[in-house]
């Protein structure tokens, strides 16, 4: 990596150097990898230079206090890239997701999974910002300590960069496995889905729907469908959760051709990163979006 992309705050994923895992972290790296053959929303990342930048000092691995807010270059640059976003969006104030993107993070050894904050629906240029800082201070979060710990992960010197994506309004998100996690069977898929965005899924708010797709002949070998209580919602600010009306509750959130659509997604992907993946994506409008990729750290190295 040359002197000049090491210094860079802002990179566009899908673009040019953006496949460096040191400066953008696995999460949007990963992306980056995918996003010229794949369906994914439009983003930047502010890198791990943009982090040292603003920092007054580093944290110790006892500090839990929040981190310096962006320096004016840094917001500046962050600016221009959010108004850059809203025309590659088509409008002035895009709804973006903005996540946390360790350096070391979706990496062989450990996914950070859920470790790191994201925040949802978030609209101009402030309050961007505003998230940005709060996913940089969750790096010394003591969840996030906690797991470096466990994964016997350095505790000191830890950076991170941010993933600033459009949102997708998701009628129906889906986590998606290339492998079955819990039988470390290579020949299924495993696709969980549910209505509205991937946080109650994530989040375990939700008992979402279950299918194992055998990869030979896309056949689904089993199917449970939940009763799927709550959703998550876009709402002014962010998210909220909802009850999902009484009759959609025990429908199935997918078809056929979804089921089969997602499948071949997962079987790609697996394929292209050359290990077994964990992939959340999304529905809106009939099109399907690839949102995140990673490892199954579970299943690496085994057969």
């Amino acid at each position: 990596m040359d002197s000049e992309v090491a210094t860079r705050s802002i990179v566009w994923i899908g673009e040019g150097d953006c496949h460096d895992c040191v400066l953008l972290g696995g999460k949007a790296a990963n992306l980056c990898h995918l996003a010229a053959t794949h369906r994914v929303p439009p983003a930047f990342c502010l890198t791990a230079a943009a982090f040292d930048r603003a920092l007054t000092r580093r944290p110790t691995i006892d500090e839990h206090a929040s981190l310096a807010s962006l320096s004016p270059d840094v917001y500046a640059e962050l600016s221009e890239a959010y108004r850059g976003l809203g025309q590659r969006c088509g409008t002035d104030a895009p709804s973006v997701a903005v996540r946390s993107s360790a350096l070391d993070e979706d990496g062989a050894v450990a996914s950070f999974a859920g470790q790191h904050e994201t925040y949802l629906n978030i609209v101009g240029p402030e309050a961007v910002a505003a998230a940005v800082v709060r996913c940089w201070a969750s790096l010394c979060s003591p969840r996030a300590l906690e797991y470096r710990r466990k994964h016997g992960l350095a505790l000191d010197g830890a950076r991170i960069a941010i993933l600033v994506q459009q949102l997708i309004p998701a009628d129906v998100s889906a986590v998606l496995f290339s492998a079955n996690p819990v039988t470390g069977s290579r020949d299924e898929v495993v696709i969980n889905a549910s209505w509205g965005l991937g946080e109650s899924i994530v989040g375990g708010t939700v008992t979402p729907d279950s299918y194992v797709v055998r990869k030979a002949d896309l056949a689904v070998v089993s199917l449970q469908v939940a009763e799927k209580r709550r959703m998550t919602v876009m709402a002014a600010g962010g998210t909220r959760e909802v009850d999902v009306p009484r009759f959609m509750r025990d429908q199935q959130v997918i078809g056929a051709d979804q089921v089969g659509e997602m499948t071949r997604l997962a079987m790609a992907l697996e394929e292209r990163m050359g290990h077994p993946v964990d992939v959340e994506c999304a529905y809106h409008a009939g099109q399907l979006h690839l949102l995140q990729c990673r490892p199954i750290t579970t299943l690496i190295g085994s057969r």
